[in-house]
């Protein structure tokens, strides 16, 4: 009896391009355009980022960090007191985004009596533990009614802020609001997180 030498056997096979394939490969294309255009849509609504420019919002968010905007969020409602919002000063598109803290709502009476915000006539005592003492109440030294679509904003960092206490700020339209900044990203001396 003869013995079969192992051998190793290669072979190529043609590969037959048949309706059923091209159907396949056709469906394979498709599903990826979908994904990639809905990918990109959610990153048009959701992705739109800014970095920080100043030290006004220090601690929560330093100079230099890039800070990611929803711009859905006020689609759907409307900003709410202590929301870090991003907006336009006065509508300017040739101005770069400026970064605050809501602290006043369309309805609210605003005023800073000695270095102090009162909302409705109410001391926000938790600011004086958060923020340093306002040495300057620019326009809201008067009391300061907001009406409908009008925000107050001030930065975290309250005496190195340009915010709704300047007159060249004032008080900020709802229409000109981005979005609502929702999480930070490294920088040069902050963490990454989420925004307060």
């Amino acid at each position: 009896m003869r013995r079969k030498k192992d051998s190793l056997v290669f072979s190529e096979k043609k590969k037959v391009l048949t309706p059923g394939l091209i159907k396949e490969i056709l469906s394979w294309v498709f599903y990826t355009i979908i994904a990639v255009f809905i990918a990109s849509m959610l990153v048009i609504a959701f992705g739109m980022k800014t970095t920080v420019i100043g030290e006004s919002m220090e601690p929560t968010i330093y100079n230099g960090q890039t800070v990611f905007i929803n711009r859905v969020a006020y689609l759907v409602s409307s900003p709410k007191k202590d929301d870090v919002i991003a907006f336009l000063p006065n509508g300017n598109s040739n101005s770069h985004y400026y970064i605050k803290r809501v602290m006043g709502v369309p309805g609210d009476t605003i005023q800073i009596i000695d270095g102090i915000l009162y909302i409705n006539g109410e001391e926000q005592s938790i600011d004086d533990t958060i923020y340093d003492k306002m040495e300057e109440a620019g326009i809201a030294e008067n009391e300061i009614k907001l009406t409908s679509g009008q925000y107050f904003v001030l930065g975290d960092n309250r005496n190195s802020s340009e915010d709704s206490r300047s007159a060249n700020i004032g008080l900020v339209k709802g229409t000109n609001i981005l979005g609502k900044c929702w999480y930070k990203t490294g920088g040069t001396e902050g963490d990454s997180g989420f925004v307060n």
